[in-house]
């Protein structure tokens, strides 16, 4: 399958925090495909593992399904919505965004918001938050409790959409990207030689809190992590050092929760192999699958890629195709390398 398909595909799979069931499926098909197992968890993890030449240690490289969005908080009269956010959600790109409801059956909506013509003065410059939003569906009260209940999640009315110059914009490429980076390094992992089993992860329940990353992590106890995630894009009024460039390759990420020698043996592999990166500076434990997989158990050396993303937790989610098969290439290369790597830097 193309890589431009399977990204279509994996963003417009719903997959709310908690509730991952359908991107948990097709990523596991995609496994299938590509590695020796292919598993699912009783939380929705997705596993898949390609045997090793020794099998004479494990890496696990973590990216997770899940996205952000809503639950149905309560009804108003008159069949309006009122909405739970899972996730951090960007009030300002809220109103008059379409959504999709999955209740009993899909239902489709939009949030609305009081125009502006009847606002008070000055309320126009104000960001309206999710308390004043509603839904609405065009169903009356009683239809609507019928084809939904509260506790249902609402997401975003998703298309993937090409742009010009590689670029592609949707909704959940956070961290769809990364779910991509990992069926991209296993297809190149099918032409080479290595010696460590490779677990492919999918983790659930990253946006609320990491916790699928710490399930996975202390089950499989692997003996090196990598977390692939997104970071901030360039784009007009944002400095160059708070982003990385969209078509320059993934970031690795440099700070205490990633260990700094196998982050120098990353970095010099992308330089002898001319596989272009950024850095990424990130002086503490950010909120990616690496804070947990650090300190599973006895505790793993992690590195970290991630791709660069603009416009991160809107419905216009921006990333080059170029970074994901980058880094895939990257991480091939070092999942190939890695028992003689662990053995020069740990031992």
């Amino acid at each position: 399958m193309k890589t431009e398909d399977m990204l279509k595909a994996l963003t417009e799979a719903p997959g709310i925090s908690g509730a991952e069931d359908d991107v948990a499926h097709l990523l596991r098909n995609y496994f299938a495909r590509l590695a020796d197992e292919a598993t699912i968890d009783k939380f929705q993890n997705v596993i898949g593992v390609k045997k090793g030449r020794t099998s004479g240690g494990k890496v696990m490289m973590a990216a997770h399904i899940d996205q952000i969005g809503f639950l149905v908080k309560t009804f108003d009269k008159g069949g309006f919505i009122r909405l739970a956010a899972v996730g951090g959600h960007d009030p300002r790109v809220l109103p008059g965004q379409s959504v999709v409801i999955y209740g009993k059956e899909q239902v489709r909506g939009i949030i609305g918001t009081t125009p502006p013509h009847l606002q008070k003065p000055g309320d126009t410059a104000k960001i309206t938050s999710l308390d004043d939003l509603y839904v609405d569906t065009g169903l009356d009260e009683i239809t609507l409790k019928s084809k939904v209940q509260v506790g249902d999640p609402v997401l975003f009315d998703n298309v993937c959409t090409e742009l010009q110059g590689g670029l592609y914009a949707g909704a959940a490429m956070d961290n769809r990207a990364g779910v991509l980076v990992l069926l991209e390094t296993l297809k190149i992992l099918e032409k080479m030689r290595h010696d460590w089993d490779v677990y492919m992860v999918g983790t659930v329940q990253e946006e609320v809190g990491t916790r699928g990353a710490a399930m996975t992590a202390y089950e499989i106890a692997p003996d090196v992590g990598i977390a692939i995630d997104v970071t901030f894009g360039d784009f007009p009024g944002i400095p160059e050092r708070d982003t990385a460039k969209l078509g320059k390759g993934g970031a690795v990420a440099i700070g205490p929760n990633f260990h700094p020698a196998l982050t120098e043996k990353l970095m010099e592999l992308a330089q002898e192999w001319e596989v272009p990166f950024q850095k990424e500076f990130i002086p503490r434990p950010g909120g990616t699958d690496a804070v947990s997989m650090q300190i599973a158990a006895r505790g793993v050396p992690m590195v970290q890629v991630s791709i660069p993303l603009r416009y991160m937790h809107t419905t216009v989610e921006t990333l080059d195709l170029k970074d994901i098969k980058r880094a895939a290439r990257l991480l091939a290369l070092f999942a190939a390398q890695l028992e003689q790597t662990h053995r020069e830097v740990l031992g």
